[in-house]
């Protein structure tokens, strides 16, 4: 087999994720202004060129090295699906935020459904897919290459924060304060109380 193919591809998969992480990670340090891009500028072109290049590259690697480490089927199978339904769950959360919203740009605050429980449901989704993702890749480069995708989506909203409170002000530090960043007992509250609402009628 030739390797040339899946070597570039790593390479460059993890060349452009590496870059975005570094935008990521800066603005999040208050360095620069990378993310999100708030409009369609050359930060918003630049991070979802890199952002597309990365996934294609992933799923060359995938093709060309899946299993190599001879996972078991349980395995594989459970990978498929720990990526499957939190991938689906992201959708759906992205779908509840907004298309505007989840690329980075301008919009509304959303507080309800899915942002209800944590104000980044989208990345606690992603983060357990990339798992999932990566058991069912069971190839050392996909290893390395969701290593520095878990980096990013941690980041992002570290990133993302000090914009949203220069965007919405007062009605985020309220709803910060009341929805933890990803999960934690607050989420757990949250979905027994609705539970009991809807039981209630």
């Amino acid at each position: 087999m030739d390797l040339s193919l899946p070597l570039v591809a790593f390479a460059v998969g993890f060349a452009a994720e590496s870059v975005n992480l570094v935008g990521i990670a800066s603005s999040a340090l208050g360095w620069t202004k990378y993310w999100p891009p708030g409009e369609r500028g050359w930060r918003y072109y630049t991070h979802w060129t890199l952002e597309q290049t990365f996934n294609v590259s992933l799923l060359v690697v995938t093709y060309f090295g899946w299993n190599s480490l001879g996972f078991p089927t349980p395995a594989l199978v459970a990978g498929a699906v720990c990526f499957a339904v939190p991938f689906a769950g992201a959708l759906l959360a992205g779908r509840g935020l907004g298309s505007e919203e989840t690329m980075g740009l301008e919009g509304e605050l959303r507080t309800g459904g899915w942002y209800r429980y944590s104000r980044n449901p989208q990345y606690v989704c992603y983060v357990v897919a990339t798992v999932g993702f990566a058991v069912f890749a069971a190839t050392p480069p996909v290893f390395a290459l969701c290593a520095v995708y878990l980096l990013s989506w941690v980041t992002l909203p570290f990133a993302e924060e000090p914009w949203l409170r220069e965007q919405y002000g007062e009605a985020y530090e309220r709803y910060a304060q009341r929805v933890p960043r990803f999960v934690g007992p607050a989420s757990v509250r949250a979905l027994a109380d609705r539970r009991s609402a809807a039981d209630a009628e």
